[in-house]
């Protein structure tokens, strides 16, 4: 699914979504890439190392500042090799928060 087709909008501009990204994604540094790249971005949420080897995300912010940080998921970073982002739509809860690291049995919002 594009990231275009899975955002969810709602008054203000805010974006909420949930990623899971597949593929050589664990152990390459990913959760660091991506809490810095949505630090940058000015997005909230969080991010965890899913028990099947996939990394979970849950992503809130401006519609734009969200679509830049999954095309980042979409790329990775050096020594990854992503092989798909699965998106899902969710309600956004205009809850401020700054983008963290989950544990690994952290079971989402």
């Amino acid at each position: 699914m594009a990231a275009g087709d899975a955002m969810s909008g709602a008054p203000g501009g805010r974006t909420r979504v949930a990623a899971t990204v597949r593929g050589r994604v664990q152990g390459v540094g990913f959760r660091h890439f991506v809490i810095v790249t949505a630090r940058r971005l000015d997005v909230d949420g969080w991010v965890a190392n899913a028990p099947d080897g996939s990394v979970r995300c849950e992503i809130e912010g401006e519609g734009d500042a969200v679509a830049q940080l999954v095309r980042e998921l979409e790329r990775g970073p050096m020594g990854a090799h992503v092989e798909r982002v699965d998106l899902a739509p969710r309600i956004p809860t205009g809850v401020a928060g700054r983008f963290e690291i989950r544990s690994l049995g952290h079971s989402g919002d």
